[in-house]
């Protein structure tokens, strides 16, 4: 496991007092890193985490955030709602068709049993929601931070031992474990505090890490696949190449849903060829 850096360290920590109120002390910085910072908040959507955590720290000598930056903190929260986004149907699904078949049905028998655990789909779908974000995106430490959430707010109410049953039947109890191991790594929780976490994976740090310092926006436009004047297809390497690296890096914590998701993004990509 590496050591994080002032930066990394700075983010974590008052994003861990935004959303769990663990107050760390914040290390001062020069502006050219606060700013780095911010886009590191702006690109996991974090923005109303991060102001919590700041308003958290108004006190600590370390919070040398120039003014400018304090602007564009208070100007990006008036124009978004804090409250978290509902999930859409498409961001709880699986791309595996039999998976997602097995995860519809296991989701409509719950709701229609007498002894249903809402509290469990709930955060079944949370889970489902970050499988989908690490396959198409990278970590969302927004959907991270919901799962810590939900666990402590509502984890008392979640029948884990279905819950053990449903990760295992559509095959996603390493990347569950991965995501509890997350939680473990860079946000302070116990793993007692996890109970589908039954081993810690230890690259949870470093996929971490790496997923919120790729701050470069890159360059190239968003498509994979594009037919020349000529009339031969020609792809987009950074694009392809990025989304090959991704499905190899969580290939063996979901073998099947990593496999059908790079070939979906394939085939969308195909079909979305300019004529």
């Amino acid at each position: 496991m590496k050591e994080m850096n002032i930066l990394q360290k700075n983010f974590f920590r008052i994003l861990r007092s935004g959303a769990f109120n663990d107050n760390e002390a914040i290390e001062p910085m020069s502006p050219f890193k606060w700013r780095r910072l911010f886009q590191m908040v702006e690109a996991q959507d974090v923005i109303s985490v991060f102001a919590l955590g700041v308003n958290n720290h108004t006190q600590d000598e370390g919070l040398n955030l120039p003014p400018d930056l304090i602007d564009s903190v208070k100007k990006k929260l008036e124009e978004n709602d804090n409250r978290p986004k509902p999930f859409t149907k498409d961001e709880i699904k699986m791309t595996n068709r039999i998976l997602n078949h097995k995860l519809r049905t296991l989701i409509k028998k719950e709701i229609n049993d007498i002894d249903s655990s809402m509290e469990t789909v709930d955060l079944l779908e949370i889970i489902i929601f970050n499988v989908n974000h690490m396959l198409t995106a990278g970590i969302s430490l927004d959907g991270i931070i919901r799962l810590g959430r939900y666990l402590r707010i509502r984890g008392d109410k979640v029948d884990f031992v279905k819950l053990d049953q449903w990760l295992e039947h559509i095959h996603l109890e390493r990347m569950a474990q991965l995501q509890g191991s997350i939680l473990i790594s860079v946000f302070g929780f116990e793993q007692n505090e996890l109970p589908f976490v039954h081993k810690f994976e230890p690259e949870a740090f470093d996929l971490t890490i790496r997923s919120i310092s790729n701050l470069a926006k890159d360059t190239a436009e968003e498509w994979n696949f594009r037919q020349s004047k000529s009339g031969f297809v020609k792809n987009n390497p950074t694009v392809l190449r990025r989304n090959v690296r991704r499905s190899v890096r969580y290939f063996s914590y979901a073998p099947l849903e990593t496999t059908s998701s790079f070939l979906t993004n394939l085939g969308k990509s195909l079909s979305e060829i300019e004529e």
